[in-house]
């Protein structure tokens, strides 16, 4: 039974707040393999605005991690 104070996680849930469309481009390069320093430099962005966004794209998928955060994203077909 689900309590009433934890979110429920399933993977059909939609999202509470959806991504911008820079973190969109944050999340197609982690899906591509890009290290948050090539990310940083595809997208003229510095190391720390890298791992920014990547923190908003797990809080916002409910995920902690690169690789969750790629197998949400397709559960959801943002990718």
């Amino acid at each position: 039974q689900q309590s009433e104070d934890k979110p429920d996680l399933s993977f059909d849930q939609p999202l509470i707040e959806p991504l911008s469309q820079r973190e969109l481009e944050v999340l197609r390069l982690i899906a591509k393999g890009l290290s948050n320093r090539e990310i940083g430099e595809r997208l003229f962005l510095a190391l720390s605005t890298v791992k920014g966004h990547n923190r908003i794209i797990f809080d916002k998928l409910l995920v902690q991690s690169r690789t969750e955060a790629v197998a949400r994203a397709r559960e959801l077909g943002l990718l």
